[in-house]
């Protein structure tokens, strides 16, 4: 009788070791909720933060819920959102009806919703729950809901950052600490500029170009003139201490209108290479989660969608300089009506 005693309570313990164990794992593994399934980073995001091998910076995170979403009037929204959405039932991921519903099963948010425009609706609620947040890019469909989303985030103190894959590429971050370049005098980005008419023409995807530009020039603009054609945009930036930074933006993106970067150090002039996987920008977002350092300032960030909205006012005056205070004062006093 005692022997059975023995065995049971041994049993008892070591299955309430497992209990705890399983509860340790499971409390050690970062829960991610994405809101908005319609964009390729969706499928390619989950499959690194969700990947058993995964090591470093990458380890101890899974998808676990996901909000569709969608914009029933951008293509590139609606025509992909329910392919993305099967994509992630297939890796395992529950498919919640709504941002409420997502928010209690998870520890922070991936907002993917290709349309800028939702964003400030739906990054409320999770600043209000507290959970980190990253935003992918347009961080807003205008100037003035990018200066609220940061305003918000301040006032509730969430950490969120926003940023372009481009921004880590190991190639462009090599420049940005080549000492043998010297000083970075200036820059000429270039990437493809597909345009979408709900957007400022830059936000949706001359962002990637423009954000190169400024990872390598760093904050400091003071105006902006644009050059508009059928085939071409280019903005060009006149920094604060007289330094020049160009991104030019390919409406036909071909073989020979990648993404890259002509810079003029001091001491050399370089070339970068084409774009990275995202591997790098996801890198930085789970180093992100885990600490809540955002690794690029709201100050920078907010600056470069003035830089985006500035080529806009810009090609609206035919042309004429455009300072970057002009349209920040601007949007400012439209954030706050909102």
């Amino acid at each position: 009788m005692r022997t059975l005693f023995c065995v049971t309570l041994a049993g008892v313990l070591l299955a309430a070791g497992f209990a705890a164990e399983a509860r340790a794992e499971d409390k050690a593994v970062i829960k991610v909720g994405i809101i908005g399934l319609d964009t390729s980073h969706v499928p390619a995001f989950t499959k690194l933060l969700n990947n058993p091998e995964a090591t470093g910076d990458l380890a101890g995170f899974r998808v676990v819920a996901g909000f569709p979403g969608g914009s029933d009037d951008v293509k590139s929204s609606y025509s992909r959102v329910k392919g993305f959405t099967k994509d992630l039932q297939d890796m395992g991921v529950e498919i919640v009806p709504s941002i409420d519903a997502l928010l209690p099963k998870v520890d922070v948010v991936l907002l993917e919703s290709v349309d800028g425009r939702p964003h400030l609706a739906q990054v409320r609620p999770v600043l209000k729950a507290k959970k980190r947040v990253f935003i992918d890019k347009p961080v807003g469909g205008t100037l003035a809901d990018v200066i609220e989303i940061y305003r918000l985030a301040k006032e509730l103190n969430v950490p969120c950052f926003s940023a372009s894959s481009l921004r880590f590429s190991p190639d462009i971050q090599k420049i940005c600490h080549d000492k043998k370049i010297g000083d970075i005098m200036g820059c000429d980005a270039r990437g493809p500029c597909h345009l979408e008419p709900h957007h400022p023409d830059l936000f949706w995807y001359g962002i990637h170009g423009v954000e190169t530009l400024f990872t390598i020039m760093g904050p400091g603009c003071d105006s902006v003139t644009r050059v508009h054609t059928d085939t071409t945009e280019v903005a060009v930036g006149v920094w604060k201490d007289g330094r020049v930074g160009t991104y030019r933006g390919m409406h036909d993106s071909g073989a020979g209108h990648q993404y890259g970067a002509h810079v003029w150090g001091s001491k050399d002039i370089v070339e970068s290479g084409d774009a990275d996987p995202y591997d790098p920008l996801v890198v930085e977002i789970a180093k992100f989660f885990k600490t809540g350092v955002v690794p690029v300032s709201p100050e920078e960030t907010i600056e470069i969608y003035a830089f985006m909205e500035a080529a806009d006012e810009s090609k609206r005056q035919g042309g004429c300089p455009v300072k970057i205070e002009t349209v920040m004062a601007k949007a400012r006093a439209a954030s706050g009506s909102k």
